[in-house]
């Protein structure tokens, strides 16, 4: 999976979490739960959902590494 693959399938993760956000919303540098308003339930879920999706697990020590896209793609590219 290449790195824009990855951005994309993240970025559809968050969509089916959160449907009332546009894709144009989600900025690659801002916090995710602050930016998109996004509750924390949301946002495990979101996790939760790409870990099933991808195979990698984030346990909950790493939350603050994946709080924005840029991370996110960071973790989940390190660890595929």
């Amino acid at each position: 999976m290449t790195l824009e693959e990855l951005k994309e399938a993240i970025i559809e993760e968050i969509l089916q979490v959160a449907p009332d956000i546009r894709k144009e919303e989600i900025k690659p540098g801002e916090n995710i739960q602050r930016s998109l308003e996004v509750d924390s339930f949301d946002f495990l879920k979101i996790l939760t959902a790409l870990s099933e999706k991808l195979g990698v697990e984030v346990p909950e020590k790493d939350y603050a590494k994946v709080d924005t896209l840029e991370h996110m793609v960071a973790y989940f590219s390190e660890r595929l």
